[in-house]
């Protein structure tokens, strides 16, 4: 015949089980949502991969243009100076060398011209690229915090829940023998969250494997906790319950 002690601070640890398992869960998922939160942000950072890309680009376009404009001033500078000379030479030999030098200055500053330019087109290119990745940078960013928040609701609502079941588990805990929850705990810690299980026909509920006949005549008989020989679970009968 069932102890009637045994079996009442079973149903006291089988009250705990669920309220563990239920702590147990949660707290492995909040442990999960730090990761995923990060996760989502490695993947919004790396959308604005192209962006930072494309404005590196045109700042180089930029500079190049800075650079060539400085050289076109320069070139212009040249050409008046050259232009000025032209009044105090005295040989047409001299004057003919320096329109050529001239002319080819002129040329020159057309290249540069040119050049300068293309870079407006490729900047205007560029600049057009950044508008259009920025919508697609905002969107993911719409995206990236929307998903945030919901994972932050999620761990604020889980915590609530968790903070609930450790009010309910603390009007359980008085009830059982002190070594009997020590014991308990102990297999708890170290099986992650499941330390009582039933037994299921001639099998642990929680490794499945077979019990001893002794093992499921003890188990019935509920004269003391008896735990699984595989994994430590305190085993009980469901028809004693």
């Amino acid at each position: 015949m069932a102890d009637t002690h045994i079996k009442q601070q079973m149903v006291k640890l089988i009250e705990l089980q669920k309220i563990d398992s239920q702590i147990f869960d949660f707290n492995r998922h909040l442990a999960e949502k730090p990761k995923e939160v990060e996760a989502l942000k490695i993947q919004f950072e790396s959308k604005k991969t192209k962006l930072n890309q494309l404005e590196e680009s045109l700042k180089k376009v930029q500079l190049v243009r800075r650079d060539l404009e400085v050289d076109m001033k320069s070139k212009e500078e040249q050409i008046a100076k050259a232009n000025t000379q032209l009044s105090l030479i005295k040989t047409n030999k001299e004057y003919t060398a320096k329109i050529s030098e001239i002319e080819s200055m002129k040329a020159d500053k057309s290249i540069i011209e040119e050049k300068i330019l293309l870079s407006y087109d490729d900047a205007d290119k560029i600049q057009a690229d950044i508008n259009q990745e920025k919508q697609i940078v905002a969107q993911e960013e719409k995206k990236y915090l929307d998903r945030k928040k919901e994972v932050e609701d999620y761990i604020k609502d889980v915590e609530h829940k968790i903070n609930q079941l450790k009010t309910n588990r603390q009007l359980i805990v008085p009830q059982v023998d002190k070594e009997i929850l020590i014991r308990y705990e102990k297999i708890l810690k170290h099986k992650e969250g499941i330390a009582v299980v039933p037994m299921k026909g001639a099998v642990c509920g929680g490794c499945f494997m077979n019990l001893q006949p002794q093992r499921i005549n003890e188990i019935k008989a509920a004269q003391s906790l008896i735990e699984c020989d595989m994994c430590s679970c305190i085993l009980y009968s469901e028809e004693n319950i």
